[in-house]
């Protein structure tokens, strides 16, 4: 059995990692897809709260979207570090986890975080479909997961 994960290791750590990750991947998916900067790619975050004036607001929208995607991840990953407090199991079995995660946390922002920000409904595009699911459990939910596993082995061998 292991220890319990540290909050700094698994917010902050597994948030920023898994935060730079899917960034990363946003971008480079949307270079590749419609040749999208990632000033537009962070604009489209900011989007949430600023509607379409996201796009007119040059690098302050830009950042304002940098802010946002790692301030949702850090929440992403303080509720998988609450998870593994309560139940162990996520801790012991980070691949099942991880995968349960990472589709949860894509049906969250797709079907609630989107749904009621200012952004607008992306059209269904099917790479991005599948992209969004495989980044998700990939680089969201199998991060946090291990990094979680990690920080409780780490807690248990350095209390």
């Amino acid at each position: 059995m292991s220890g319990r994960p540290r909050a700094a290791d698994v917010i902050l750590g597994g948030g920023l990692v898994a935060g730079t990750l899917d960034i990363v991947n946003a971008i480079v998916f949307w270079r590749f897809y419609n040749g999208a900067s990632a000033t537009v790619i962070l604009q489209s975050i900011a989007a949430g709260l600023q509607g379409k004036a996201a796009f007119a607001g040059g690098a302050a929208s830009a950042a304002l979207g940098l802010f946002l995607h790692f301030f949702i991840m850090l929440a992403m990953a303080a509720l998988i570090w609450l998870g593994c407090r309560r139940w162990p199991l996520l801790v012991e079995r980070p691949v099942r986890s991880g995968v349960a995660y990472g589709l949860l946390t894509w049906a969250a922002m797709n079907f609630v975080v989107v749904p009621l920000s200012r952004a607008s409904a992306p059209p269904f595009i099917p790479a991005w479909f599948a992209d969004g699911i495989v980044a998700h459990v990939l680089l969201v939910g199998m991060v946090l997961a291990f990094v979680a596993r990690w920080s409780a082995r780490r807690a248990k061998t350095y209390p």
